[in-house]
């Protein structure tokens, strides 16, 4: 593609999202409400180990204050072999983190940690095996176009296992600890895989909203648990708009508000593209009403219920401008507000992710991953920052 279509197709999204902002600016005005604004008041690194690339963390702060931070980390590059989970805690509100700790290390990639605290303070974390990095393998082995060492490093990764065995590996898992972090059970199957992992419904129950990767009917739908996240079951398929294939829904995350659960898809669908979906389900997840764009460009959401009762969505945003944003919602997710930049100073679209906490203050904490313009290993980024109203 030439630099000036390059160019137009930038200038065209540009003026689109400022048309789409004076539309939400002006929609708000007549309806009376309060334009939302944040103040970010720090944003900084905090992945320490440069020489690796960091993607997909996922935030929670537990009933006793600590943060729990989950990534892929200590990889070579956003598709490889050596992907493993990680864990990082902070006890004093994301000003200080401790070393990287190993959760999950299989022999294939494990990408997109989520992670939840249970009502009963059990600590569960997600995540998913993949092999989305055999193709490079083998086009470089027929083109030979890598330096030695690498080829060397990704073909001792790829053999440790033999083809059926590989393939046996693929599953969306689950590891869960009942004293804290101290310790952890081996990994277990969760059915369906998300980035962010289940939620803690008011009725003790854990949804899990998500889609079958590599087992089942590849469904896009619900699981839950009735036993603080030790097995789970199938509880409902979340059924797609006519003209939307199922197999181009990703990537969910629930949020329990106002007698309902409101889940968020990222949709891939040529219908509103790269837009998330929202759909409600007022009978605990039983049954769901058809997915419906709401206006947000941006993807994957994660859901969050603030104190005072509003919803928070946070998602990256891989089209000028680049970075992350945030959008309030106080009618439980029937309308969401304009967005609120959390970052916008990204050098690609490698980046995103966010996941965010609030803070003993009524303050807010959002971890990402990015890929700097300084460095190609991409690392985890943090911003901490308020409501203004």
């Amino acid at each position: 593609m030439s630099t000036s279509s390059l160019s137009r197709r930038h200038f065209v999204q540009g003026m689109s999202s400022a048309l789409l902002a004076t539309v939400a600016s002006k929609a708000s005005a007549q309806n009376g409400k309060t334009m939302p604004k944040i103040k970010v008041h720090d944003t900084r690194i905090i992945s320490v180990e440069p020489q690796y690339y960091c993607g997909w963390p996922t935030l929670t702060r537990r009933q006793n204050g600590e943060l729990v931070l989950v990534y892929s980390g200590r990889r070579e590059a956003h598709v490889c072999p050596f992907g493993r989970v990680q864990m990082m805690t902070s006890r004093d509100d994301g000003a200080t983190w401790s070393w990287p700790r190993v959760l999950l290390d299989s022999a294939l990639d494990d990408r997109d940690a989520g992670v939840l605290e249970t009502a009963r303070g059990t600590l569960l974390v997600t995540s998913f095996t993949s092999l989305a990095y055999q193709p490079q393998l083998l086009a470089a082995q027929q083109k030979g176009d890598w330096p030695p060492e690498k080829l060397t490093r990704w073909k001792a990764a790829h053999e440790r296992l033999d083809d059926a065995t590989r393939q046996a590996e693929l599953g969306q898992w689950m590891l869960r600890s009942t004293d804290g972090g101290l310790t952890w059970s081996p990994r277990y199957a969760s059915l369906v895989n998300s980035p962010h992992g289940p939620i803690q419904l008011r009725d003790n129950r854990l949804l899990y909203a998500g889609k079958e990767l590599w087992t089942g009917e590849k469904r896009v739908g619900v699981c839950e648990s009735r036993d603080d996240g030790q097995s789970w079951q199938w509880l409902s398929a979340i059924a797609p708009r006519t003209g939307d294939k199922t197999e181009n829904y990703h990537e969910l995350h629930a949020v329990e508000s106002g007698g309902k659960i409101i889940v968020h898809i990222r949709n891939e669908n040529p219908q509103n593209d790269g837009e998330t979906l929202q759909c409600e389900s007022s009978d605990g997840g039983k049954t769901w009403t058809t997915p419906r764009p709401i206006g947000v460009w941006g993807l994957p959401s994660f859901l969050l219920r603030l104190r005072d009762g509003r919803l928070l969505m946070s998602y990256g945003h891989r089209r000028a401008p680049l970075g992350n944003q945030a959008r309030l919602s106080d009618d439980n997710g029937q309308s969401w507000s304009e967005p609120l930049v959390i970052s916008q100073d990204a050098a690609s679209g490698d980046l995103g992710y966010p996941s965010t906490v609030q803070l003993a203050d009524g303050s807010l904490l959002t971890v990402w991953y990015e890929q700097l313009s300084t460095s190609p290993k991409a690392v985890l980024r943090q911003a901490h920052w308020t409501l203004e109203n």
